[in-house]
């Protein structure tokens, strides 16, 4: 097994480490929550650069990159639901979509048709992990002592610790865009399911 697939292997791992320590109520475990998956995220960045750049994409790293990927995030947005963190329906909007594509993408498959990710996509996921990671912050940051309270327990135009109201926005950016990159991708696949109608 390559370093790529080494590094998406890791980040299935990390998932389950990240969901342990954010469900144990141990101490500093919203922390070490944040800290795990941070680490997954990098692993996201680092495997896709390292095989491009030393030439080792795989089938298996073709599937399970994906796959690996919204396993991480739709974890964490499930969790926070269970955490009372995050409203249902936001998380269903972005459940919904990851399965939505990644059904298109089988379907395309069976058709001999690979669908590239798009920009959109892109954007999409750097807005989910950014939420992910604010609302952990948000969480956590109450654990790290008086450095936490001078850096993101900020009072700023006085609407509060801008730690909170910069989650909420990433909230709703997060699922903007998700809803968005995801209607696009269906619109401008259709040709692929609508041939089956």
């Amino acid at each position: 097994m390559n370093l790529p697939n080494k590094l998406t292997v890791s980040r299935l791992f990390l998932t389950g480490a990240f969901l342990a320590v954010l469900f144990s109520n141990g101490p500093y475990h919203e922390t070490i929550a944040l800290v795990l998956f941070s680490l997954a995220s990098l692993t996201d960045y680092f495997d896709g650069e390292i095989a491009r750049k030393r030439n080792l994409i795989t089938n298996f790293g073709i599937l399970m990159d994906p796959l690996a990927d919204k396993i991480l995030i739709c974890s964490a947005f499930i969790a926070f639901v269970e955490r009372g963190w995050m409203p249902a329906w936001m998380v269903v909007i972005i459940v919904a979509r990851e399965l939505a594509i990644t059904g298109l993408r089988l379907l395309a498959a069976s058709k001999n048709v690979v669908l590239a990710a798009e920009r959109y996509g892109k954007h999409k996921t750097i807005s989910q992990i950014v939420a992910i990671i604010a609302i952990l912050v948000a969480a956590s940051y109450g654990e790290w002592g008086i450095i936490g309270e001078n850096i993101f327990g900020l009072n700023l135009f006085g609407w509060g610790p801008w730690v909170i109201w910069f989650t909420a926005f990433a909230k709703w950016l997060a699922v903007s865009l998700t809803a968005f990159s995801g209607a696009m991708y269906l619109w401008r696949n259709s040709a692929i399911y609508l041939d089956d109608v």
